[in-house]
């Protein structure tokens, strides 16, 4: 399909990321990115550097400019020339510490430029847990409001900025998470379930204290029936330990840590259900992923805005108060009849087609 580019270098819309990893706030800027640019938008990439295996989903003809930097602090040189240079209508960023530093950059060199940020995490959970949190705090509470959009991915979040910290309501916009609810089940078709009776769990995501699977660990050490399996998939620093927390636990029958996995969703697809134990998210990519597998979701009380959803998706997302109540739904779970990827259950406003029509509406 031919793609009409609009050259006019005031009309180009940059996307600002880290690198390629494969989080859910990298995921969320990438798909977005990539449905406005199918749509013929002048938009371009600036990553710190090109890692990461979500580098693969970006086309070939589309410019990335890489600044070949590890950190924002090494990238402040490279950043302010590159921006200068490409002279953007709007900078979009979803990572909270360069949100804020953008802001104060567009004050100092790019005045010209809007800046349109996005929130990824819950500040009332995420800020107590923050090796940095006074400096983010000051960041929301007095530097946000320079911001021209703040997109927050739920209505709690968008209150918190309001309430909390005083942003203008005029910029506060609600933006739920883009689902590439096609390509998920495109790449779901083939499912896969761990051999053998039983129910079949999953987990997702970087391993992290953020992410608590600690926590998910002890819970599956309580678990009556040993016939149970999880399967958490993702890689990061805690790997080493975890394993050591499954073997201590006595549960290695029962967990397999499989690592980064490029096609989660055949694994989501065949579950019975999607455990998330975060100690704190914005709204969990991988919980809306899973919905548009057709797989039930068992979340934490402080896993975002996902309780929001649950009246969309009527007995398919369970939010746990406590322990005990997470436990309890996870012993509810029967195992599934037919190992079949299930209908989609993911809520309308999250489709990829939904999401950009109304990041498009701002555009005009």
């Amino acid at each position: 399909m031919h793609i009409k580019k609009n050259k006019k270098s005031n009309d180009v819309i940059i996307f600002l990321l880290p690198n390629f990893s494969g989080g859910g706030a990298e995921r969320v800027a990438i798909n977005l990115f990539l449905e406005l640019y199918k749509r013929g938008h002048h938009i371009e990439l600036i990553v710190f550097n090109d890692d990461g295996p979500l580098r693969t989903l970006i086309p070939k003809n589309v410019p990335i400019h890489s600044l070949e930097v590890k950190s924002l602090r090494k990238s402040i040189f490279k950043l302010i020339r590159k921006i200068r240079s490409l002279s953007p209508k709007i900078i979009f960023t979803t990572f909270g510490y360069i949100n804020i530093v953008i802001i104060i950059m567009r004050s100092l060199f790019f005045r010209d430029t809007n800046v349109w940020i996005r929130e990824a995490n819950l500040p009332s959970i995420s800020l107590p847990n923050n090796n940095y949190h006074l400096a983010i705090w000051i960041g929301y509470r007095f530097i946000y409001r320079y911001a021209d959009r703040v997109f927050c991915s739920s209505k709690r979040m968008k209150s918190e900025f309001l309430y909390n910290f005083h942003i203008p309501s005029s910029i506060l916009f609600l933006l739920p998470n883009p689902v590439n609810e096609l390509y998920i089940r495109d790449n779901a078709k083939k499912v896969l379930r761990d051999k053998g009776e039983g129910v079949r769990f999953v987990a997702v995501g970087r391993l992290v204290y953020q992410k608590g699977f600690d926590i998910l660990l002890e819970l599956i050490s309580e678990f009556k029936d040993t016939k149970i399996k999880l399967r958490i998939i993702g890689d990061g620093p805690l790997y080493s330990k975890l394993q050591e927390k499954i073997n201590n636990l006595k549960i290695s029958e029962q967990v397999i840590l499989s690592g980064y996995c490029e096609n989660p969703w055949q694994w989501i697809a065949g579950a019975d259900a999607l455990l998330i134990t975060s100690r704190w998210e914005g709204m969990p990519n991988v919980a809306l992923e899973s919905l548009a597998c057709g797989t039930m979701v068992i979340a934490t009380d402080s896993s975002g805005g996902i309780s929001e959803i649950c009246s969309q998706t009527i007995g398919n997302i369970f939010i746990a108060n406590s322990r005990s109540d997470f436990l309890n739904k996870m012993q509810s779970v029967k195992p599934r009849c037919n190992v079949v990827i299930s209908k989609s259950i993911l809520p309308k406003e999250n489709t990829i087609g939904s999401v950009t029509r109304l990041f498009e509406h701002m555009l005009d």
